[in-house]
């Protein structure tokens, strides 16, 4: 038995088609959603994040706004600039790029965006209204699991699902989706006992530890579907000295042989985020204007 490969590049693909149609649409009220990011620093990554964000949400057609402040900002600054973000009714998304320098808050920059534009869905706020079953913004990654989740199988209601990881980015809001689909939901993590047993009962296994090939295929259930959220960077002596490559955090070459179907790494889940990015801000551009929400692009 080998596992179907779900292919995120193409399902994210979709999802950005989607995306486009609802802007095209909302232009042709003469509302176009727009994306604010703000980086602070100079840090490479962040960079390059910044500009894909920046090209993604111009290719859907929606209005980029980014803001580059310099690593000693003080907070101050940067308070007055999200203050200012929230109150321009052009900008219907705000997102910070984490990491920001260690004089910054995390906490305390994502508890100033104004949780209606929280489109990264990190706010309290949003998790509180997650939690209890109203309708929040929602993290990106964990929405793009969902959405292949329910691309894949349909109907999730009863099947066992196990999230091994307890991030607040994560972990926490995949297990309130898995929950509000009607899924029995167990959340385990590094010290959860017996882990193999708890993950070998599960149907759905989303991994988010960040911990590379963690999970054997021994570990999985045959037939079952397996959404690795983990990208670690390993050694690959084959490529050269010095030379890297990305892993999950499944074991993929064994997994699978088990699984029913697996997302790769790369090319699997990482396509999601930036294509849920652009979802929750047509989602946000609707709900500020008393609009219906997008179909297919919302819980």
């Amino acid at each position: 038995m080998s596992a179907t490969l779900l292919d995120g590049k193409a399902f994210a693909a979709g999802i950005r088609a989607k995306v486009a149609t609802h802007v095209a649409a909302l232009v042709a009220q003469g509302l176009q959603p727009g994306l604010a990011v703000v980086l602070v620093g100079e840090d490479p990554a962040s960079q390059v994040y910044v500009r894909n964000k920046g090209i993604a949400t111009k290719e859907v057609g929606m209005n980029s706004y980014e803001h580059k402040l310099p690593a000693d900002v003080s907070a101050e600054a940067l308070y007055a600039l999200i203050d200012k973000l929230n109150a321009d009714p052009a900008v219907h998304g705000i997102l910070v790029q984490f990491p920001v320098p260690p004089h910054l808050s995390e906490v305390e920059i994502v508890a100033r965006i104004d949780p209606a534009k929280d489109v990264d869905g990190l706010s309290v706020i949003n998790a509180g209204l997650l939690a209890s079953g109203q309708r929040a913004m929602v993290s990106c990654t964990p929405l793009g699991c969902l959405m292949l989740l329910r691309d894949t199988l349909g109907d999730l209601s009863g099947l066992d699902a196990v999230v091994i990881g307890r991030s607040n980015l994560v972990g926490k809001p995949m297990a309130q989706l898995l929950l509000g689909e009607s899924c029995t939901v167990t959340i385990a993590h590094s010290r959860t006992r017996n882990l193999a047993e708890v993950v070998r009962r599960a149907d759905i296994v989303v991994a988010a530890v960040g911990r590379p090939r963690m999970v054997p295929g021994d570990w999985i259930k045959p037939g079952a579907t397996l959404i690795d959220v983990g990208i670690n960077r390993i050694p690959a002596p084959e490529k050269g000295e010095g030379k890297t490559r990305l892993v999950g955090d499944f074991d993929f070459d064994s997994a699978v042989q088990v699984a029913g179907a697996i997302t790769p790494v790369p090319g699997g889940v990482g396509p999601l985020t930036i294509a849920c990015l652009l979802a929750n801000t047509v989602t946000a551009c609707c709900r500020a204007n008393g609009l219906a929400e997008p179909e297919g692009l919302t819980v």
